[in-house]
């Protein structure tokens, strides 16, 4: 470990996390971004200046570099589901308790966590959560059945169905900012990672009333009435923005909007019918100097439409290379990836060959941040994931 958790953290040396990242500006209490610009205190949309402070404890991390394509110390390494179901003391402090639940209380969330980045020594944490989180803030008759994933009770078909669909506020999820501070008093300058999902993952789930694999009804509501489905897509993406809004502004250092199901899209349907949704969510947090990093399942060939969403950091899945990802997105962005999971399976010295040959395509990229191509399996040898770390921290030492 780098003196990153264990004892008292310097951030928390230095007082109390969410105390320690307010300035007090016209009688209102703005927070700080735990990036390197803070969070804005106008609206740029209004022509306000956004207030600059200091540079974070996360400014100088491999992690928020790499998605500024600077010079890095080392190729940084975190992994989508780090914080779950491979871990025995996931599963432990977990027993008997809902999964949604677990999304509600801070103790557990802060918990959760933290748990891969003391027994990985990843370069970045992820916060604990769930995608539906926002929709089940704000009403939506939903719960998430073990084996099966989010079922909701009243899916989508119809315009006045919509109405499921209110705004969300911060007093809609007290729980995210309270978890997001204690976490960052933990961390200290290791960066955390809001997330979301994307608008039309969201979608697929209230149309089809669950998961699906061939999304029928949810292309049915796309292709047969576009007016409602761009509505839809356009009120989930102002739940969405407002969802990272919160854990911004509470101190998560980067966001990841995740797009499970997106690759079930062909390029012309992606660009007219669901990027101008995560355009509109990615340009809604722009402002606050955050790397946004975009993520999907399938998606070799949107991959350039996602960074012209408006990404910094475009996740590759792992069935594209790196070098040709970057082709297709174009300069001007890192990539996240893209080690097929199902390797961490096999011999230590398969992993390294395969580890190998994701670092010699990511060799002349701008800027690289190390990851699965998709999420930790459930049964993975947390001592392989261990390892990994491990050795790309070591091979691409510099």
């Amino acid at each position: 470990m780098r003196g990153r958790l264990g004892g008292t953290s310097v951030r928390a040396a230095q007082g109390h996390p969410r105390r320690a990242g307010h300035f007090f500006i016209r009688a209102k209490i703005w927070r700080v971004s735990a990036n390197d610009l803070p969070l804005a205190h106008g609206s740029a949309d209004a022509g306000e200046t956004p207030f600059q402070g200091q540079p974070s404890q996360t400014y100088d991390s491999a992690f928020l570099k790499a998605c500024r394509r600077e010079p890095v110390p080392h190729t940084p390494v975190w992994f989508m589901r780090q914080a779950g179901r491979s871990l025995p003391e996931y599963r432990k402090v977990r027993e008997g308790t809902q999964m949604l639940e677990s999304c509600m209380r801070p103790d557990l969330v802060t918990e959760i966590t933290l748990q891969p980045v003391r027994r990985h020594d990843v370069d970045a944490a992820i916060f604990f959560s769930d995608i539906v989180v926002p929709l089940k803030a704000i009403g939506v008759d939903l719960d998430i059945k073990p084996g099966v994933g989010p079922v909701v009770a009243r899916p989508i078909r119809r315009r006045e169905d919509l109405a499921q669909l209110r705004d969300l506020t911060p007093e809609d999820v007290p729980y995210v900012t309270e978890a997001i501070g204690m976490l960052t008093g933990e961390l200290g300058a290791t960066p955390l990672i809001g997330f979301a999902g994307a608008p039309f993952t969201l979608a697929s789930y209230l149309v089809e009333g669950g998961p699906s694999k061939n999304h029928e009804h949810t292309k049915a509501l796309m292709y047969g009435d576009p007016q409602l489905w761009a509505d839809l897509l356009d009120r989930l993406a102002d739940i969405t923005s407002a969802f990272l809004k919160v854990q911004i502004e509470a101190g998560a250092s980067a966001v990841q909007l995740f797009d499970s199901w997106v690759g079930a899209l062909a390029p012309a349907d992606y660009r007219r019918s669901v990027m101008p949704a995560s355009a509109k969510v990615l340009e809604s947090v722009a402002s606050y100097g955050v790397p946004r990093i975009h993520f999907g399942v399938g998606t070799g060939e949107l991959l350039g439409l996602m960074g012209e969403a408006g990404a910094d950091v475009v996740g590759v899945d792992y069935r594209v290379a790196l070098d040709e990802a970057a082709r297709r997105v174009g300069p001007g962005k890192a990539l996240q990836g893209n080690l097929d999971p199902a390797v961490l399976f096999s011999t230590e010295e398969a992993v390294r060959t395969k580890t190998d040959e994701v670092l010699a395509a990511a060799s002349g990229l701008e800027g690289h941040v190390f990851n699965l191509g998709h999420g930790v399996l459930p049964t993975t040898p947390p001592d392989a994931l261990t390892r990994l770390v491990d050795y790309v921290h070591t091979k691409t030492a510099r």
